[in-house]
């Protein structure tokens, strides 16, 4: 069988990011099943940032319109992403410093070059526990268990937010609707095992399974809300 592992990016933002993309999610994909996602966090320098809330760093950034530097590694990634929605419910301005990758992003947050950005809780962690990040809030829909301190966003004044970096299994389009289901509960099998959760669970990633058609609904549901962030932000990686 021909499987595709994806993410957030390949289901959800592409199809707006690129005006020519070489696939369509919808038409070119058999879902199979969800596999997880990790939560985001917004953190900030504890250091160049004073805000220790969102209600906070939301007054700061509105105090000093476009001059807050923030991470955006892997621009139109998940974590660029869920700032630029972040920025749009808060009806804030500040600036996007463009990264390869979020190890680097990391490291300038560290260091103090930048002063915030959203890290996935997986590499996060250490950083947050280590005192070299202050975690604000995380832009799942509950508390994470990791944090069970960390307000949502949602709590913190943006009822409904929320932004994660998932993925997914899928087939090609016109695979056997019997192949499909197979696959589906094989995976549903695996996931069901403890020590595999747990071991999951432990790197912060919040491991789920689905029926092909809820997985289906959700990558729709998720194209057009991303597009309509990634439209407002007037992003393109073209």
């Amino acid at each position: 069988y021909t499987l595709l592992l994806g993410d957030a990016g390949t289901y959800a933002f592409n199809p707006t990011l690129y005006k020519k993309l070489s696939y369509d999610p919808v038409k070119d994909f058999a879902p199979v099943s969800l596999t997880g996602r990790f939560a985001l966090i917004l953190t900030v320098n504890p250091s160049t940032m004073q805000a220790k809330s969102v209600k906070e760093f939301v007054a700061i950034a509105k105090s000093q319109p476009g001059k807050i530097d923030y991470g955006a590694p892997g621009p139109g990634s998940p974590i660029h992403l869920a700032m630029e929605f972040f920025k749009q419910r808060a009806g804030i301005s500040m600036t996007p410093i463009p990264y390869k990758g979020g190890a680097d992003a990391m490291n300038d947050l560290i260091g103090g070059r930048i002063a915030t950005m959203f890290l996935d809780i997986a590499s996060g962690m250490p950083q947050i526990k280590g005192g070299k990040v202050r975690a604000l809030a995380v832009a799942s829909d509950k508390r994470v268990p990791a944090l069970p301190d960390l307000p949502t966003i949602g709590e913190s004044g943006y009822s409904g937010f929320e932004a994660w970096a998932w993925q997914g299994f899928v087939a090609p389009a016109g695979t056997p609707r019997d192949v499909i289901m197979k696959l589906n509960s094989e995976f549903a099998k695996v996931m069901a095992d403890p020590a595999i959760k747990q071991r999951l669970s432990d790197i912060g990633f919040e491991p789920q399974t689905s029926t092909p058609e809820q997985f289906s609904a959700y990558m729709k549901s998720e194209i057009a809300k991303w597009a309509k962030v990634i439209r407002e932000s007037n992003l393109s990686l073209d």
